[in-house]
């Protein structure tokens, strides 16, 4: 019996995270936590018994636990409560699909705990890779990708000795919007951003995939999980999603993962790596594919992604206010605030009026977080 806690239980990937429990009877959930979704956790709850679930919310902690009179769980809220329930002594992994920066301290805090991490918030490592692969590496914790395309990676480089990587090929879709100019995309509205070709995902990584941010985000991810420097990182669009991500080696050779675009494959393999198990769903048909191609990315039309290259080179705090900015632009547009084409205009601002700090500690990045959300607030209100 393997036991887990799931960070984000209510959201897309940690509800997919369920679906794997529900077909392996020796998965036990020991922990949930989630934002504010009262309904969603107290199913959840009832349905897999955790010893502790959390909510962000103070207020919708307190229906829950009220809800939850019949059942022996401990329910805690904020902060503390998600550090509690990174830290439960009886979890041995923590599934971090929360989303935003939110889950930094938490993974610091299950690293330190020993606990091994199937990762997939990537905004931990954009922000804090600096801080946590070292830590990880001290603690001797595995941090096990989530992420479709890191998980290929991963997955490539398995059996090959250390320090052979020539290039990694991180494949992006190219989202809803790939082929078009800037000029088509000035009256985007988020709806049409949220219809994505291939993926099915949460509202928030929906958008960066259309912005092509969410790619610029991997770029900085696999750069922390994977040792590479940037200039060896390759983003290849590839509208088909069935090669998840390529690793090209020394000798030339290129060794891909591909599959059907299906999250609930690398969210299992990072429960039970190195073991493989049988996984449910549609396999690749060659013949009725009949064909994969390739594209180069269209930087002009979708400057999110040289902009992550931007921050990454420049380093320090600056892929920070990078992933804070977009973050803080993303809930703007999906409220109906600004413009599709402003969320990169608003991520380039913020980076140009940032003062970078090296090597930042953890409150010294959530201050740029802060930094950053009170300088997008300003732009947008003048």
């Amino acid at each position: 019996m393997k036991n887990i806690a799931i960070l984000g239980s209510t959201g897309s990937i940690g509800t997919q995270t369920l679906d794997i429990v529900r077909a392996n009877p020796d998965l036990r959930v020991v922990a949930l936590a989630a934002g504010g979704s009262v309904d969603r956790m107290e199913a959840q709850v009832r349905e897999f018994r955790p010893l502790i679930v959390g909510l962000w919310s103070e207020d919708a902690a307190r229906e829950l636990k009220s809800r939850l009179f019949d059942l022996p769980v401990r329910v805690v809220s904020g902060m503390d409560g998600l550090l509690e329930i990174a830290t439960l002594p009886q979890s041995e992994v923590l599934v971090t699909a929360i989303v935003g920066m939110i889950g930094i301290r938490p993974t610091i805090a299950a690293i330190e705990a020993g606990k091994a991490i199937a990762l997939a918030n990537k905004e931990t490592l954009v922000t804090a890779g600096h801080l946590i692969i070292p830590l990880a590496k001290r603690r001797n914790v595995p941090i096990l990708p989530v992420d479709s395309e890191h998980s290929a990676i991963f997955q490539s480089l398995n059996g090959e000795p250390a320090g052979k990587i020539s290039r990694i090929l991180l494949t992006a879709s190219g989202g809803p919007f790939r082929g078009w100019k800037k000029e088509q995309m000035r009256n985007v509205r988020p709806e049409d951003a949220l219809k994505h070709p291939n993926w099915s995902m949460g509202r928030k990584i929906t958008i960066d995939s259309a912005t092509m941010v969410n790619k610029g985000l991997e770029v900085m991810e696999a750069r922390w999980l994977f040792g590479v420097e940037l200039p060896r990182i390759q983003v290849v669009v590839h509208p088909q999603s069935i090669i998840h991500s390529m690793v090209e080696y020394v000798d030339g050779a290129i060794i891909a993962q591909l599959g059907m675009p299906d999250m609930k494959l690398p969210i299992q393999y990072a429960l039970f790596y190195p073991d493989r198990r049988p996984l449910a769903g549609k396999r690749v048909d060659f013949f009725a594919l009949g064909q994969i191609t390739f594209e180069k990315p269209d930087e002009e039309a979708f400057p999110g992604l040289a902009l992550a290259y931007r921050a990454l080179t420049v380093g320090g705090s600056m892929p920070t206010v990078y992933n804070a900015a977009n973050e803080r632009a993303v809930g703007l547009f999906l409220e109906r605030k600004i413009g599709f084409l402003q969320i990169p205009e608003l991520i380039e601002a913020a980076m140009n009026g940032h003062r970078v700090i090296e090597n930042p500690s953890v409150e010294e990045i959530l201050d740029a977080e802060r930094w950053t959300d009170e300088m997008l607030d300003k732009e947008v209100l003048q």
